[in-house]
């Protein structure tokens, strides 16, 4: 498969083998309830994939620990890269690991920052199989804890949204960086659903049985929503192109922020953006001010 249909092509269709894709449209057809558990399942399971060439220096150089999550005792793996004071908070996305962003890592250290990563729950190193967007938050909030002060959080897709929840609820940040980061809990999962070849219906009855699971309406976590108590000076990144989360969800949560700022980009979809030079030096020189 070409690199261009590949940025055509939304992550869970280029991951989830075929014969998943074919169960989930015929328990669709079968039963929506039991539809909507399989997607569930499938929703919460992050693939894991062989380390990148471009990750492998940050993955070797940097010093990795284990920590455990106090409140869903979940397991992490930190990444602590570079030395300096001014430390950025880097969140990766679905199916991501802590050096998922190492171009833009390896930049911001030439500018003089350190960067903290993190492999969420059943990501990257961290043990497990399943995870969800409310151990992304915890993982952010246990980080500035332990190795406070950040003076900004980056955050790709669900790491995004992650991280403007987070700011949201106080996390004592002065900037943050959301790149290609959704508006909408509901959206995400009628996404997947449709990506699955599944429908509406069964995306939501999967997202009603979040809400019970989790004890709360999911949709509190989505991007719109948070930013609305997000006051810090603010970047939203997002490509034109990308098919796993549409640009209008940038425009929703731009609108939605106090003091923002809005870059768009185009043909480089959901996940080439992270080592784009332009884009890279848009968030070098935003946090540098």
């Amino acid at each position: 498969m070409t690199q261009q249909k590949k940025d055509q092509t939304p992550v869970q269709r280029l991951l989830v083998p075929s014969y998943i894709l074919a169960t989930g449209k015929i328990l669709t057809t079968l039963s929506p309830f039991l539809a909507s558990r399989f997607a569930a399942r499938l929703f919460l399971t992050p693939f894991r994939y062989k380390l990148p060439e471009r990750e492998k220096k940050m993955d070797r150089k940097s010093k990795q620990e284990k920590l455990v999550l106090p409140h869903f005792q979940r397991e992490i793996v930190v990444y602590q890269y570079g030395e300096s004071s001014r430390k950025i908070l880097l969140s990766h996305g679905w199916s991501g690991r802590g050096t998922q962003l190492a171009v833009m890592a390896e930049a911001l250290i030439k500018a003089g920052f350190a960067v903290v990563s993190f492999d969420a729950p059943a990501h990257g190193k961290a043990s497990g199989k399943m995870s969800m967007m409310p151990h992304f938050i915890e993982a952010i909030e246990v980080l500035e804890k332990k190795y406070r002060p950040f003076e900004a959080a980056i955050g790709h897709s669900l790491g995004g949204m992650a991280s403007l929840k987070a700011v949201s609820n106080g996390l004592p940040v002065k900037k943050l960086v959301i790149i290609g980061t959704a508006n909408s809990i509901t959206h995400i999962t009628r996404e997947f659903a449709r990506n699955m070849k599944m429908n509406n219906k069964v995306a939501d009855k999967m997202k009603s049985y979040f809400d019970r699971k989790f004890d709360e309406d999911m949709n509190k976590l989505s991007g719109a929503v948070s930013a609305e108590g997000v006051k810090i000076p603010t970047l939203v990144i997002h490509d034109e192109d990308d098919v796993d989360v549409h640009i209008n969800s940038a425009y929703d949560i731009h609108e939605k922020l106090e003091n923002s700022e809005l870059m768009t980009t185009k043909g480089l979809g959901h996940r080439r953006i992270l080592g784009n030079y332009d884009v890279i030096k848009k968030i070098v020189d935003f946090l540098s001010v």
